[in-house]
């Protein structure tokens, strides 16, 4: 097992250069022959949360406290997630003419994708800056620790990629009934709705829904300077760690017959 492990950290940090690569390629693929480029990570998460705060706000502004803040922060959190696993869920697919001529780790496909989304949200955050600045929000020094739920939050979306693109291979209906899913889930978590406007049932319930604690804590420590309990930390990071568990598990047994299906 220890003798495993050591084999795929050489293979990881061997290929390393290759993920970097493969990252940058998405990010400029994405972007390609559009004049604004990069900038396009900032003003989306800008223009969306104008759109939805105009057309939400009159609903909920007056039970949610700084409304723009609140709605940015679930929508940049979910679209981390979103994004990087519905890129991820047909990257091996897409990537079939390499995969057929040249032995790389497979597992890098669906990585990059994540690490591309990642680089996007961490533009996503200058968004985030910016209307916290316009609505005089209070800076807390508990921001900080924000790359704490995003470790979790990674861990969650690599685990989840890498299940979602080994299975793909073999149900190509995965990837059409995965926008479905996608939008049931953003739905399904107070993003643009507070909480407490739900019945204590459905309360019970959402409080299982993985993204509505990822998306908690960062508004936690952002807009009220509060470090979560140990149990929600407990909760996050196990979440995400059995989900990279399983994922990890899942691809590797169903990786060697790839090639046989893509």
């Amino acid at each position: 097992m220890v003798k495993r492990l050591k084999t795929q950290a050489f293979t990881f940090f061997h290929y390393s250069g290759l993920l970097r690569e493969l990252v940058v390629r998405d990010i400029k693929v994405r972007y390609r022959r559009s004049f604004l480029g990069l900038l396009w990570t900032v003003l989306n998460p800008l223009l969306m949360m104008a759109v939805q705060t105009i057309v939400f706000s009159t609903f909920f502004k007056s039970s949610i406290v700084n409304f723009p803040v609140y709605l940015l922060i679930g929508n940049i959190v979910f679209s981390m997630n979103s994004d990087s696993t519905s890129q991820a869920l047909t990257s091996i697919i897409g990537s079939a003419g390499l995969i057929k001529k040249v032995y790389i780790p497979k597992y890098l496909f669906p990585l990059s994708k994540v690490l591309s989304c990642l680089v996007n949200f961490g533009f996503s955050l200058i968004a985030l800056i910016i209307v916290m600045l316009v609505t005089k929000s209070q800076f807390h020094f508990e921001m900080i620790l924000s790359f704490v739920p995003l470790f979790y939050l990674l861990l969650f979306s690599i685990g989840l990629s890498l299940i979602l693109s080994s299975i793909t291979v073999y149900f190509r209906d995965i990837a059409h009934l995965y926008s479905v899913f996608i939008t049931a889930w953003m739905y399904l978590t107070p993003i643009f709705y507070p909480m407490d406007m739900l019945p204590p049932q459905i309360q019970a319930i959402i409080n299982w829904n993985p993204m509505y604690q990822y998306i908690k804590y960062f508004r936690l420590l952002i807009m009220d300077g509060i470090v979560p309990a140990w149990r929600t930390n407990l909760f996050c990071f196990g979440l995400g760690a059995i989900t990279l568990v399983i994922g990890v598990y899942m691809f590797q047994e169903l990786q060697d017959k790839f090639i046989l299906h893509i």
